[in-house]
């Protein structure tokens, strides 16, 4: 027997290997552009900060909304995974939080955008919106709770409560250079401390 097809089996498998890398750092890129500049950023802004041509932008994602959506999602999945990360490397609970609504914030920014670009796709847009409530509020739960049980924060407040005040304090800061969001997002995450 001779293991040509494993050698095949093998480069197949390192191929997907670095498609996977190659489409996670431009939903990363495409993140951080579309935090920065709103989701009709130009396409080759987001080519650019990945360091991909346009043409691989658009064989992953053929259209705009296509590539938000991915996005979203990857942000939805980026910001689940980080909730159990931050309460098992930071300090304290309350800090593990405060970080957690930091890149809650950068989603955020992106979600706003998100309406207009899947503007005939009601029903799409509502699944998504389901999909990141069912993975994010027990995320923030998680976090809301470990600050709470550490005698951190005063109790009471439910995780969606928290997360829909951070959403409307960010309504609008993707368009608006004058106001940032994060501010008045820290003075809420920092008022949620127990009083001494």
């Amino acid at each position: 027997m001779n293991d040509s097809g494993q050698g095949a089996g093998s480069a197949a498998g390192s191929r997907r290997k670095d498609a996977r890398r190659n489409q996670q750092a431009l939903l990363d890129a495409a993140a951080r552009v579309f935090v920065t500049s709103g989701v009709d950023a130009p396409v080759r802004t987001i080519a650019a900060e990945a360091g991909v041509g346009m043409g691989t932008i658009y064989r992953h994602f053929p259209t705009r909304a296509d590539l938000v959506v991915a996005v979203y999602r990857h942000q939805v999945e980026a910001c689940a995974e980080a909730g159990p990360a931050l309460l098992a490397a930071e300090p304290s609970p309350h800090t593990a939080l405060a970080r957690w609504i930091d890149q809650f914030v950068d989603f955020l920014v992106t979600k706003h955008g998100l309406a207009a670009a899947m503007q005939s796709d009601s029903a799409g847009f509502e699944t998504l919106h389901s999909y990141f409530l069912d993975r994010l509020v027990p995320v923030c739960t998680e976090l809301l709770d470990a600050a709470v049980a550490a005698g951190e924060i005063r109790s009471g407040l439910t995780a969606y409560q928290l997360m829909r005040g951070v959403g409307n304090l960010c309504v609008g800061a993707e368009s608006d250079p004058r106001y940032d969001a994060r501010e008045l997002v820290a003075l809420l995450v920092a008022g949620l401390r127990q009083p001494r």
